[in-house]
């Protein structure tokens, strides 16, 4: 049995310490209603962003095996979001953490992480069956399988100091310069619904901005001027309330809201961004609703008409999650306002809970990805992120050529020395490379807990 590798503990050094420059760091990833996810081959579902030693992770879990030769196994990736410098080289583990304490763990020592190899993990990390019999204790009550993941970054202690790029913090750092700025925003409340009494309807409050960063980052709030006025522009602004146009123009200038305020203001700020199409933000905001909102009967047609209608692909499909998931209760719902074009999209969403577990091939995975996946891709070639379901399946159909078709060609780097050519000897490979690591696990689980071997990190 291993330990999972704790950060939390406070350390007291007698003498001088040996040097060293790596370190642990641990995240638990609970991973709810395992055995109700899509289980088909190739169908992934991706955790959200995590921080851990200065870099942004993911891990990817493909329930059912992430090709047909895996098919019957949990493949496990770990997935490089975003590294402050450029590449990493990390040892990590990842773990099931069963519902009396005990891990089990897979190691891999000493791997890159960078823009061409994204992903590193084993194809092959645990039979499902194992996961999902009740004996082994892997699921606790609720069903949920809890993943410990814990990396240790190699740094290279003899690099030299390449300081950031200091233009965000220049940018950010003119924000309302009223000395320099040639646009004058007033903004006031005067078509907006007041509902308290701390922004008086009557007293716009001025913002300064500067034309030559409008242009470039908010072109709709730019052709609110002329670019020919050689003095400061004045602009009202009456649709907005002005903290919420505050929030909105910080954004532009390379600043980021607080979760509070994301959650508070959700709703407001998604109609802003929308209307001045400052898209990051306006999809920052909409996931920040859909994770602060209930969905219930009560409330779900209304934000189905809204998602809609603003184009919000991710609360739109959470609300058909959710009416496909309480499908006797939402057949009393009134379908009377919905239009025609989008009770088709329903239709889908029950059709896809129908059809869960059924192997799909490879053409039919952009139909069964989350709204998420599919902006990944969208972004990764370079195109717009916003956008209808059926929008971004298209514009990714229409660029086919620039997408990977195979999950390698993606960023997966697989750590089995198994190739998928020599997919009949996988079973007697495996059986070989596992007869040491399983040594101590429970005889009555050899065959179910049969896992792949992790290269040189086992």
């Amino acid at each position: 049995m291993t330990n999972v590798h704790r950060t939390n503990l406070t350390t007291v050094d007698v003498g001088r310490p040996s040097s060293s420059d790596e370190e642990w760091g641990s995240v638990k990833i609970l991973i709810h209603r395992f055995a109700d996810l899509p289980s088909a081959v190739g169908q992934c579902t991706l955790s959200p962003e995590f921080t851990c030693n200065g870099h942004r992770w993911c891990i990817k879990v493909y329930p059912g095996g992430e090709s047909q030769a895996r098919e019957g196994y949990l493949s496990l990736y770990l997935y490089l979001q975003h590294c402050s410098g450029g590449c990493a080289t990390a040892t990590f583990e990842m773990s099931f953490l069963d519902k009396y304490q005990s891990v089990d763990t897979k190691e891999a020592t000493d791997y890159s992480f960078d823009s061409d190899k994204t992903n590193w993990g084993w194809n092959r990390f645990c039979r499902r069956s194992y996961i999902l019999n009740q004996s082994n204790n892997i699921l606790d009550d609720n069903g949920t399988l809890a993943v410990i993941v814990s990396i240790k970054i190699k740094r290279d202690t003899a690099a030299p100091f390449i300081p950031n790029n200091p233009m965000n913090s220049l940018i950010t750092g003119i924000f309302l310069d009223e000395e320099t700025a040639d646009v004058c925003f007033e903004v006031s409340t005067a078509d907006v619904n007041v509902d308290d009494g701390d922004e008086a309807a009557s007293a716009p409050v001025t913002f300064h901005a500067h034309s030559f960063v409008l242009k470039t980052c908010a072109p709709l709030l730019a052709s609110l001027f002329s670019s020919d006025d050689e003095e400061t522009v004045a602009v009202s602004i009456n649709d907005v309330k002005p903290a919420i146009f505050r929030h909105l123009l910080h954004y532009v200038y390379g600043g980021s809201l607080p979760d509070g305020e994301l959650n508070t203001h959700a709703k407001d700020i998604i109609n802003a961004a929308d209307k001045y199409s400052i898209v990051h933000l306006k999809l920052e905001a909409e996931a920040a609703y859909v994770k602060s909102t209930k969905i219930t009967m009560d409330n779900a047609m209304d934000n189905l008409l809204y998602a809609d209608a603003l184009n919000l692909a991710l609360l739109k499909e959470v609300v058909m999650d959710f009416l496909a998931e309480n499908s006797i209760a939402s057949q009393n719902l009134d379908f009377t306002n919905v239009p025609s074009y989008l009770m088709k999209d329903v239709f889908v969403a029950f059709g896809r809970k129908a059809n869960r577990g059924v192997k799909r091939g490879r053409d039919d995975d952009l139909c069964v990805m989350s709204v998420s996946e599919l902006r990944m891709k969208l972004a990764k070639v370079g195109l717009d992120v916003d956008g209808s379901r059926e929008a971004m399946i298209e514009a990714l159909n229409a660029n086919a050529n620039e997408l990977a078709v195979d999950s390698n060609e993606d960023g997966v780097e697989i750590l089995d020395e198994d190739s998928e050519s020599d997919s009949e000897s996988d079973s007697e490979s495996d059986s070989e490379s596992d007869s040491e690591s399983d040594s101590e696990s429970d005889s009555e689980s050899d065959d179910d807990s049969e896992e792949s071997s992790a290269g040189e990190g086992d």
